[in-house]
């Protein structure tokens, strides 16, 4: 994946030096920072075996009804921030619930949801913007800390950092994988495979709408275009990074990789000049070799385990 990433950004650069120009490259991590945030729970909860398409419009629900708290309701920004993200946790919960214990498929609940949440959107907002918002909101999202970065990248450098090091050197994380590479053998073991399940759930509902919350700040709005189009942009970039689609398989960093991998590609097509369909066109084309390359991978692994056992047996 970083070999991949360096030649691509290389390639850009040859044919075009503005690409690693600074405000092109802090135009990229911010981008990275909106959807790798997402891109952090989508990870977990793939590894989990479960995923989630409603990440977009989760973010742009919450977004919207934190906005409508700090300004119909003029209830005080810090109030209205853990509404917007009671929000996203109260969808992810409906999510994990009704595909965990209701047995409905993760691709149709959270399809479902992403048009519900879509439609809530425009019931919240009437389809107008939602603003003036209080001049502290405005004021986070125009602050530049370090490096010319907004408070969004710093946050999501400490989640990545958290999420890399649960999933790696915790129980919880090993549970997690356990969780999504075989459910009936760790549930077996003892673990409680659905309370896994429904907490990553949450956990993605939780983390969409601090995403969609950074936008809204941003912004100094909430409005309607918060988190549209996010649900594929984070699904595509953790496959590209060698999350499995079939649980049980991937990391924070391949994950994220992936995001910044997808993120340089669009921005390299947009920066020589290609037309916006054509980028489109890339990223799917990127996804399906990604998901085969899995396939494959699987199979391979598959029948090399097959081998082992025929060998083994034999021996004996």
């Amino acid at each position: 994946m970083l070999a991949a990433l360096v030649l691509i950004t290389a390639f850009f650069y040859i044919l075009e030096p503005a690409f690693l120009s600074e405000r092109n490259i802090r135009a990229v991590l911010t981008v990275v920072s909106f959807v790798g945030i997402i891109a952090i729970g989508q990870t977990i909860l793939l590894i989990g075996g479960e995923f989630d398409l409603s990440v977009g419009s989760v973010a742009g629900v919450s977004a919207v009804v934190s906005a409508q708290l700090m300004t119909a309701l003029a209830l005080p920004v810090p109030v209205a921030i853990l509404g917007g993200m009671l929000t996203g946790g109260l969808i992810g919960l409906v999510n994990g619930l009704i595909v965990v214990k209701l047995k409905i498929p993760a691709f149709i609940q959270t399809l479902g949801m992403l048009f519900i949440g879509q439609g809530l959107i425009q019931v919240v907002t009437s389809g107008y913007p939602v603003y003036p918002l209080p001049e502290s909101v405005g004021n986070f999202g125009m602050a530049r800390p370090l490096l010319g970065m907004g408070w969004s990248f710093y946050f999501f450098i400490i989640a990545a950092v958290i999420a890399d090091f649960v999933l790696r050197r915790t129980v919880l994380g090993r549970n997690m994988y356990a969780t999504g590479g075989n459910q009936d053998v760790a549930r077996l073991v003892g673990i409680n495979t659905a309370l896994y399940k429904i907490g990553a759930f949450m956990l993605i509902g939780v983390l969409a709408a601090i995403a969609g919350m950074f936008v809204m700040a941003d912004l100094a709005a909430g409005t309607t275009s918060i988190g549209s189009g996010w649900e594929l942009a984070v699904i595509a970039g953790v496959v590209v990074g060698g999350v499995s689609l079939f649980g049980g398989a991937g990391t924070i960093a391949g994950g994220l990789s992936g995001v910044l991998l997808l993120q340089v590609v669009q921005s390299g097509l947009v920066v020589i000049g290609v037309n916006a369909n054509w980028q489109q066109i890339a990223v799917g084309i990127i996804m399906v070799l990604a998901v085969g390359l899995d396939i494959l991978r699987r199979r391979f692994f598959i029948a090399g385990s097959g081998r082992r056992e025929e060998t083994i047996a034999s021996e004996a």
